[in-house]
Formats: C-alpha cells, structure tokens, sequence
C-alpha cells in the first residue's frame, strides 16, 4: 500500500463565504463541485484537484485535535483498499470505512497515536 501524495485538507470554520473568498483571491484556487454531504462547506480546487474542503462550523461540540485546532483531518491518497484493509485489521487498530457518495472514493478513517483524523482514500473501481 504504497502512498502516494496528499490528497487535500479539511477545515473547519464559521466564516465560509470569507474563507472561500480568501482561497480563491489570495491563493488563486477556484470553487468546484462537491459531493451532496448533509453539511455546509465548499471544495477548492487545483487545477483539476480539490485540495481544500472547508466545513462550515454548526457549533457542534469536537473533540480530540480538532478541538484546539481548525485543522480537522489530514489524507492521503493510495493504491490496493484490499491490501490495506487487511494491515489495519492485522495491526488491530479502529478504523471506520466510507464509502463517499458520488465521488467515487472508498475512505478508511483512522487515528494516529496522537489522536489526529487521518483517512486514507482510495478508488471505488481500483
């Protein structure tokens, strides 16, 4: 299961409309199509890549990393979903699998030592 790049960011924040407007003017990424979630939030793209998902803040009470930070997660994207599926059983630790609608992607959510949100995304049709 090799790795091969980071995929994207996700933050969360209560001010979307101004964060998106920051991206696209200060860093040049343009606003794209998102997958239908039942949350606000909008994805920056790259070029043809999404690399910034913002979250729109509801409020809701987190815990963990995302308490102290406004850095929610961090991914990757990789090759063989079977392969790996089977090392985080072999290796025991939690993992929770998505599979996300309409993008295609299988996600395997997991949580490093530290207890930061990492997810590993894979194609649906690898």
């Amino acid at each position: 299961m090799p790795i091969r790049r980071l995929d994207h960011v996700n933050v969360v924040t209560a001010n979307l409309e101004e964060m998106v407007a920051w991206y696209e003017a200060v860093l040049g990424l343009r606003s794209g199509p998102r997958p239908d979630f039942p949350f606000g939030g909008a994805w920056l793209y790259a070029g043809d890549a999404p690399v910034v998902h913002l979250v729109e803040d509801t409020g809701r009470a987190r815990t963990g990393s995302e308490a102290a930070l406004k850095l929610e997660h961090f991914a990757f994207s990789a090759t063989d979903a079977s392969a790996f599926e089977r090392k985080l059983a072999e290796y025991g630790d939690p993992f929770k699998r998505i599979e996300v609608p309409g993008a295609g992607l299988v996600q395997f959510h997991v949580a490093d030592p530290d207890g930061n949100h990492v997810h590993i995304d894979f194609a649906v049709d690898e």
